[in-house]
């Protein structure tokens, strides 16, 4: 007997898995919250043994090393990956024991890195899954092209070849359990399904049913942008990152808000994007906790940059320091409750309108204005407003002259990167109009929409 209980982080795009036979316990990719797993494992009354990794991730900070200390576990990771640390290194085909029934059996799957491992699980004797971190995933694989654009051609192929190998190894039964494709930028491309087998992959994975360069052409041509954060994840993770301190940071008030604003620190404002729009302390930016809070926050801010935190309620800072903790934003400068009349003290609030795509249809007629679209490349790729000024979210921050004059309507797919650019536009002093509208609208309101 064995279960597989997988713990989701849906904000990064990413699984971990706790896995037992009803006594002791191995872990798979654990987040850098680790309370989560060792509640789960409390819940489960069984003792984490072993923690396994399946590579140096790049779109978070791994727990691995803080629960390994925690729990006293063995903590493997491929011997060939450069850490600074004391773990136990394992190559291909090694196999442990956990407990008397369960064995994880060590797989060298390159492609998402070069020292990519899967570990695949025998109960009893029996082949039954694979933890296949960013290699199999659910209708695709990992990218390629995390560690640059010199190594993508070989990743690429090394990436084809070790989704083959665990097709061909391994029983069409065995369930599949990858790390990334749930949302992640890690992932070649997004799947809906939440469970598979090799069997099924084996049906409907590219990678699996089309021939070596017809996948390598079309996975390369249907790469995008990652976030800018990236860059400082295999760093960390290398060095053996501790547990997060997620202690409530130093309050701020009206004053030191301003203060820290003069200083060009970041304030940022959680609350979503209606309440943000129709009131909100000058200068700050909307990053609301409804959304890829801490992908694209992440993303854009300058990297050590001090940053305060804006919400309504002690939970929702609670809630954003530990998406942030994730990526390695470790300690927030300060924060505040409550409602933005108590963050401005005497100072006035500054709001912009929200729109519709039918009212930026209506609106173009009659006087100038700006239309900035906020998507990625591949998505202006498929269809876009003719005339419209293409500026990526991720792009905005270091572009932000490149936007013509005059009044802006700014739009992305669905309102949320919309949002975050119109505060970026606000703060310094455009004049800003929302479109809080699903991009699918923007042809059936009348607008000249065409592909690029």
């Amino acid at each position: 007997m064995f279960r597989v209980l997988p713990i989701d982080t849906p904000t990064l795009g990413d699984r971990s898995y706790l896995v037992h036979d009803g006594t002791h316990a191995f872990v798979v990719d654990p987040q850098r919250d680790i309370d989560r797993v060792l509640d789960l494992a409390t819940a489960e009354g069984v003792t984490i043994t072993h923690v396994f990794e399946t590579h140096i991730h790049n779109d978070y900070v791994t727990g691995g090393y803080a629960l390994a200390r925690a729990t006293g576990a063995a903590y493997h990771i491929n011997a060939d990956d450069p850490v600074t640390f004391d773990r136990v290194a394992v190559r291909d085909g090694d196999v442990v024991a956990v407990g008397d029934t369960l064995r994880v059996r060590v797989l060298a799957t390159p492609g998402h890195t070069f020292t990519h491992l899967s570990y695949a699980l025998e109960a009893d004797g029996q082949p039954v899954a694979v933890f296949s971190g960013g290699s199999l995933l659910y209708g695709s694989v990992g990218r390629p092209d995390l560690l640059g654009p010199a190594h993508t051609h070989d990743l690429v192929h090394h990436q084809y070849r070790s989704a083959h190998r665990l097709a061909g190894e391994l029983p069409e039964i065995a369930g599949v359990y990858p790390t990334h494709g749930f949302g992640s930028f890690c992932s070649a491309t997004q799947s809906d399904a939440s469970a598979s087998t090799i069997g099924a992959e084996k049906r409907a994975n590219p990678v699996l049913t089309q021939a070596e360069d017809d996948f390598v052409d079309a996975l390369l041509a249907g790469l995008d942008a990652w976030p800018a954060y990236y860059a400082h994840m295999a760093p960390a993770n290398s060095s053996g990152p501790a547990a997060p301190d997620l202690s409530t940071p130093e309050r701020a008030n009206a004053e030191q808000i301003r203060k820290r604003l003069a200083d060009g620190e970041w304030i940022v404002d959680l609350r979503n994007r209606v309440a943000f729009a129709a009131g909100h302390v000058p200068g700050t930016f909307n990053f609301g906790l409804d959304g890829s809070f801490a992908t694209y926050l992440g993303w854009l801010i300058p990297w050590g940059t001090p940053l305060t935190l804006l919400a309504e309620t002690p939970e929702q800072i609670a809630e954003a320091q530990r998406e942030l903790v994730r990526i390695g934003v470790d300690r927030p400068a300060a924060h505040a409750t409550g409602d933005p009349a108590t963050w401005t003290g005497d100072h006035p609030l500054e709001s912009f309108p929200r729109a519709t795509f039918a009212d930026l249809a209506q609106v173009r007629h009659h006087r100038p204005i700006v239309i900035l679209d906020t998507r990625r490349r591949l998505e202006t790729a498929e269809a876009r407003i003719d005339s419209a000024v293409h500026i990526p979210l991720h792009d905005l921050p270091n572009r932000l002259a490149e936007v013509p004059d005059g009044e802006v309507w700014v739009h992305c797919a669905a309102g949320y990167r919309a949002a975050i650019a119109a505060s970026l536009l606000a703060a310094t002093g455009r004049h800003v109009v929302v479109v809080d509208d699903d991009f699918t609208n923007a042809a059936t309101s009348g607008l000249p929409v065409r592909a690029a």
